[in-house]
């Protein structure tokens, strides 16, 4: 019998519904019936006991609130999963007593099971179930543990008239007395507790598929730039040139394989130990984004000798990642490092590697027939992320196949989610049951708007439109960044609705990567005005939390802090640089959309595209400063006349409409939040100017941090641009102005020969407002400044 048929068998063994009612010679108690059904957890811990105090033994106890004839109890054990062949039991009672009664005395128990003489043995991922041996009613429940000295549960349960009678009712313990309405005994959650996530019933025919057509097309080469773009475009290719070798990014490979691995060179961190191949995912993602748009010699020929040796590596029955397939259920492996290899093969492939998509079709196919699949999403943690490998295979290479769309479908697809992001419901994301909270649930939407343009399904768009609003009404800084980030309290309870944390670590650079490609993918459906808000999203993405991030030598930070200093750049291989790089690399693709009858100009930086109408050649050089200056100049080189429409993007920040001008003659006017259309037979030479309506915008902070609590605390933008004020006045990130924020923009002065640079007339003349993106790890420096109130001055 293989390996794979030893996992089979057990996947099967263990996961399956089963019931057993018979009597056990390990207990002393009446018969036990074992569901071998397991619950999903991911790091939360909703029950966990005192010490027992003078070596007394623990107890936890339910009041029903009345008298219930009791059929059975439930408890269901914590547990981490190793992802081998066991899963380890956290701290589950091993020596203990369930009784219940009438009486919160206990004056006269009856005892379901006694487990106090001998150590009780099961198995790790199974809800254990006791049956009393006759009918007895009872209001509390009573567990006592002797031992471990600690121990904890993820959920208890009482059994009366086929359904649970303890959900929602008052917990009490040893240690803290009453407790209330605990988790332990919460309602279940909408797709249940168990490990085993397959609805086939979700799976739709590719014959009834009805794949959209988007009308704009994001290119894929052609555009080249300049300006701002460019520095970090540099410094994304020194960053990828310095931080590890093609060895040490195949040297989880060379493990797996069982071939010579030698030493790893590099920074050992979390991310190259525990997630095998995603160094070199990371790497893949960078790299192919920038040898879309230019020929970089030496990263092409480590993105190439690196796929060579993924290559090498791979198994003949297919399997291509980076950890052992016995661990694919262990950690993040299965989400996150298959995720990130997946992704950056497909860059590498669009990139014109030959072996990158043959690999990822290799990798693919193992997948969507691997025996792990009903445990992925649940016992997986952050499963749903590991969604895009499949999703982005099926749609952005010429190797997809339905089942890639139909495996997600089935395994993947939580309906009732949908019908949260739908409903506008915020608890679905700062309260989200499956699993930690985390911004990473906006990759999930990135793989569902993949499903949408894959079938053409409404419920997925619609979802997806609830999701936009939720997060962009709820769950957003001043300037754009993500204000919810993984948490690890349970209930999840640190990121509320417009929470807006300064103090805790929110704006984490991947869930803004994540968030500009899902406003692209809608950008795309949407050619008329109403597509410029997704535009203004990505536009924010990219200068207050993309380029914020990377420092001056490339290194790539973790969270957009927005108050204090700035964290260190890194080069260890963390997920925000390996969507950081992938991004960097993108940029130019942010720039223009194509369309059949013409071109958007969507973003301004210097930059040039080149596309073809009608079978002829037109090039567009886009000559601006911006945002250091708002003057733009689009001049077109073609052979020949050319009939076509360009469409201008006067932004939703602008201060008044925008004037268009052609060959210096005014054409048309757009206000804020459209697009500008010339419609034209185009020369060689012929020239757009326009100048865009730049000013100030202040936002006033109405979040939870404690400093700025009852204050006149404001964030200031110049058109998309966050500012940020900087001064030894700043302490700990908290500055208080004297002046009021009535007027406040009339006072600000431009700083001479420092573009973007304001003084703050009144004030102290070493206070600078500065682009949040310029400002270095080591100055202090608030995006929030405390204004002055009447009653201060008065």
């Amino acid at each position: 019998m293989n390996k794979k048929t030893i996992l089979s068998l057990f996947a099967a063994l263990t996961i399956q519904t089963v019931t057993v009612s018979a009597q056990t010679a390990d207990l002393d108690g009446g018969p036990m019936g074992i569901e071998r059904v397991a619950m999903c957890v991911g790091s939360p811990i909703p029950y966990l006991s005192e010490p027992s105090a003078n070596g007394a033994p623990n107890w936890v106890q339910i009041d029903l609130g009345a008298l219930f004839p009791v059929e059975a109890v439930k408890l269901y054990p914590y547990f981490q999963d190793t992802g081998d062949i066991g899963a380890h039991t956290h701290n589950f009672p091993v020596r203990f007593r369930i009784e219940v009664s009438a009486s919160a005395a206990f004056d006269s128990p009856h005892v379901i099971v006694d487990q106090t003489g001998r150590d009780f043995i099961g198995y790790p991922l199974e809800i254990k179930t006791w049956k009393p041996a006759v009918p007895v009613s009872a209001r509390y429940v009573r567990l006592t543990v002797l031992k471990p000295d600690v121990f904890e549960l993820w959920r208890f349960e009482v059994i009366s008239g086929g359904r649970d009678v303890a959900e929602g009712k008052t917990l009490s313990d040893s240690g803290r007395g009453s407790l209330g309405s605990h988790y332990l005994l919460r309602p279940q959650r909408p797709a249940g507790e168990n490990l085993w996530y397959d609805r086939p019933e979700q799976v739709t025919a590719p014959e009834t598929w009805k794949p959209v057509k988007a009308p704009l097309r994001t290119p894929r080469s052609g555009v080249a730039v300049g300006g701002l773009f460019r520095q970090t475009f540099d410094r994304n290719i020194q960053y990828l040139l310095g931080s590890f070798s093609v060895h040490d990014m195949a040297h989880n490979f060379f493990e797996r394989a069982n071939m010579e691995a030698g030493k790893f060179e590099g920074r050992s961190s979390w991310f190259t130990r525990g997630l095998g191949g995603s160094i070199a995912g990371r790497f893949l993602m960078g790299a192919g984004n920038i040898l879309r748009w230019e020929n970089d010699g030496e990263l092409r020929s480590r993105m190439d000798e690196l796929i060579d040796y993924i290559e090498t590596c791979a198994t003949p029955e297919g399997y291509i990642f980076g950890y052992p397939e016995r661990t694919t259920l262990q950690g993040q492996n299965n989400a996150y490092a298959r995720g990130w290899l997946s992704q950056g093969l497909v860059e590498a492939g669009i990139a014109g590697n030959p072996k990158a998509w043959p690999l990822l079709r290799r990798g693919g196919d193992w997948f969507n027939s691997c025996p792990y699949l009903p445990e992925m999403l649940m016992r997986v943690p952050i499963g749903n992320q590991g969604m895009v490998a499949n999703s982005r295979t099926y749609l952005n290479t010429n190797v997809g196949v339905p089942k890639d769309i139909q495996v997600l479908q089935q395994y993947f697809q939580l309906n009732f989610w949908l019908d949260q992001l739908i409903a506008r419901d915020p608890s679905a994301i700062w309260q989200y049951q499956y699993e930690r909270v985390h911004s990473y649930l906006i990759i999930v939407l990135n793989a569902y708007m993949d499903m949408y343009m894959a079938t053409g399904e409404p419920y997925y768009l619609n979802a997806m439109h609830g999701a936009w609003d939720i997060f962009r009404e709820h769950f957003m800084h001043a300037g754009g960044s993500i204000s919810v980030i993984e948490s690890y309290t349970f209930p999840p309870r640190q990121f509320p609705p417009k929470s807006y944390h300064l103090r805790m670590p929110t704006g984490e650079l991947c869930g803004n990567v994540f968030w500009a490609v899902f406003n692209e993918q809608l950008r795309v459906l949407y050619p008329d005005d109403s597509g410029e808000k997704y535009v203004a999203e990505i536009e924010k993405s990219i200068y207050n939390i993309g380029i914020a991030n990377q420092d001056h030598e490339g290194n790539i930070r973790y969270h957009a802090r927005l108050i204090g200093k700035k964290e260190n750049g890194g080069r260890g291989g963390s997920c925000c640089e390996g969507q950081g790089t992938r991004l960097y690399g993108m940029l130019p693709e942010f720039i223009y959309k194509l369309a059949d009858d013409g071109l958007y100009v969507d973003l301004y930086n210097e930059s040039s595209v080149e596309w073809e109408q009608n079978g002829k050649k037109i090039s567009l050089h886009q000559h601006t400063a911006f945002p250091a200056s708002p003057e733009v100049e689009l001049h077109l080189k073609l052979t020949e006349p050319v009939k076509s429409r360009i469409r201008i993007r006067v932004p939703s920040w602008a201060t008044s409409k925008m004037n268009l001008l052609v060959n210096g003659r005014k054409v048309s006017a757009g206000n804020p939040g459209s697009y500008l259309t010339v419609e034209r037979v185009w020369k060689d030479n012929d020239e757009i100017t326009f100048t865009l309506p730049m000013g100030f915008r202040l936002t006033k902070y109405a979040g939870v941090t404690e400093d700025f609590q009852g204050k006149e605390a404001y964030a200031l933008e110049y058109g998309p641009i966050l500012m940020a004020l900087s001064g030894e006045s700043v302490q700990n990130g908290v500055l208080k102005l004297s002046s009021e924020v009535a007027k406040f923009a009339s006072r600000l002065k431009p700083v001479a020969g420092k573009p973007l640079h304001f003084s703050i007339e009144g004030e102290d003349n070493a206070l600078e407002y500065v682009p949040y993106y310029e400002l270095g790890k080591d100055i202090t420096f608030t995006c929030y400044p405390i204004f002055a109130t009447k009653a201060d001055i008065h």
